[in-house]
């Protein structure tokens, strides 16, 4: 076993960011390939994406804006159908997902995993085939598992007993018979932030496989005639670089495999592993080659599968932030330039925590530059913050900046097209941004921007 993955235990505290600045880039100027998107590149000094200039779009769009390169995008998704082309590959709509970014996906030959009514309403409203999609949640409502049952959902991954009866009354009501993965947890986690580490015990998904929940819960599906087993599910976190930790979860979940089938005398034919996949942040960031980590838990599933005797199922996997996190950027207007008694310089933007609350989740770092121009100045110890009223309004902790930065510059945040505008809020009642995709020299807007009478509507 790696140092990328253990045993479930408390280790969390080990994954915080070190409260230290980085060393200053060599070239303030610079886009690392691995963490912006495919066809960013610097013209005249302004950033351009897409083949359109960032001055452009924030004149035209407004800023702050989010920026969706779908050029890049598609590509990675293609790249995952290719590299699992004997599996299947559902995008995890919880990264980002609009209704353009649903008819990418099915566009593309994705499925599309969804974890609420919301979500899945999304994608029927696009004529996403109900069949590829997948439900996901730890508390599905009586009233998401019926429109899932009547809408034809591919599949329901169920997370407690409770779900299991409801799911069992409802499959029955409308004489529909649904299939079903038991979503597991193997008490293996990716080594990643405590908020993403999902597959510990102590968490709120999945049924114990220790405990022996898991086994249970496939007895009572089993017991239902309206529900059809398929598999196993496993999601072990996020932020994952390397297999390790895949290759545990694969060997627990071929062991309950085994045991169903010698309990049952059913073999079950597919194993869903989750997604997970860590996409690069800053420089130093691992970038995994997709084809790579497939080919290796390809090989991973076969050789456990093998020394149990079990047919080797179908392999699934849930990408979703190295599909979309890549793929877009934000952009921002300097609003303020404030240095603090020699520490360090406040670069105040017109947005904050409400379009990107990972820094103040998680701790997350990120790579941004001055898009608006170039600069030869030398570099400032920065700090990038919002303009909302929490002194932990913070978009990039500690980052250098040129120092000849001023109001009406715009900078741009790299590796924002994950949890950013799913995670976004009104906090201080701020309109949310616009999300706008860009491709071959064109930009349209896929998601407009909010206004203040969005923001009063619905209020007496």
């Amino acid at each position: 076993m790696s140092r990328f993955a253990h045993p479930a235990g408390d280790r969390h505290a080990e994954q915080m960011p070190e409260d230290r600045p980085p060393h200053a880039p060599a070239d303030l100027n610079s886009l690392d390939p691995a963490i912006w998107p495919r066809t960013s590149e610097r013209i005249a000094g302004s950033l351009t994406i897409g083949g359109l200039d960032v001055r452009d779009l924030a004149e035209e769009f407004g800023t702050p804006l989010y920026v969706v390169d779908e050029e890049d995008f598609r590509s990675r998704a293609r790249e995952f159908r290719q590299a699992y082309s004997d599996g299947e590959v559902h995008y995890a709509g919880k990264a980002f997902l609009c209704r353009e970014v649903a008819r990418w996906i099915m566009q593309e030959g994705l499925g599309l995993d969804v974890c609420s009514a919301g979500e899945l309403a999304v994608g029927l409203s696009v004529g996403f085939p109900p069949e590829r999609m997948t439900m996901h949640g730890n508390n599905k409502s009586l009233a998401e598992l019926e429109l899932a049952v009547t809408t034809g959902v591919g599949h329901v991954v169920v997370d407690s007993f409770e779900e299991i009866a409801r799911l069992g009354y409802l499959a029955e009501k409308h004489r529909v018979r649904p299939k079903v993965l038991i979503r597991v947890t193997v008490g293996v986690e990716a080594h990643t932030h405590e908020f993403i580490a999902t597959a510990h015990d102590d968490q709120k998904f999945g049924l114990s496989l220790s405990s022996g929940a898991a086994a249970e819960a496939a007895r009572m599906v089993l017991a239902l005639p309206s529900l059809e087993l398929v598999g196993l599910h496993s999601h072990i976190g996020s932020q994952i670089s390397d297999t390790a930790g895949f290759e545990v979860a694969a060997r627990r979940l071929a062991g309950l495999l085994v045991q169903i089938r010698d309990e049952h005398g059913v073999e079950l034919p597919e194993l869903d592993l989750g997604g997970g996949y860590g996409i690069p942040y800053v420089e130093g960031d691992d970038a995994p080659d997709i084809k790579v980590i497939a080919d290796a838990l390809r090989e991973i599933v076969v050789s456990v599968c093998r020394s149990r005797n079990l047919p080797v199922p179908r392999l699934t996997v849930e990408p979703g932030r190295s599909i979309s996190g890549p793929a877009g950027i934000t952009l921002y207007e300097v609003g303020t330039v404030k240095n603090v008694d020699g520490l360090r310089t406040y670069v105040s933007v017109d947005g904050g925590m409400s379009d990107n609350v990972r820094t103040a989740l998680y701790g997350a770092d990120y790579t941004a530059r001055l898009a608006s121009r170039e600069s030869t100045a030398a570099p400032m110890l920065s700090r990038l913050v919002g303009k909302h009223c929490e002194s932990g309004d913070i978009v990039v902790r500690d980052l250098y900046l040129p120092d000849d930065l001023v109001p009406g510059d715009l900078i741009a945040v790299a590796a924002t097209g994950a949890y950013c505008r799913s995670l976004a809020s009104n906090y201080n009642y701020l309109p949310k941004p616009a999300v706008v995709a860009v491709a071959g020299g064109s930009a349209r807007v896929i998601v407009r921007r909010e206004t203040e009478e969005d923001l009063l509507r619905g209020q007496l």
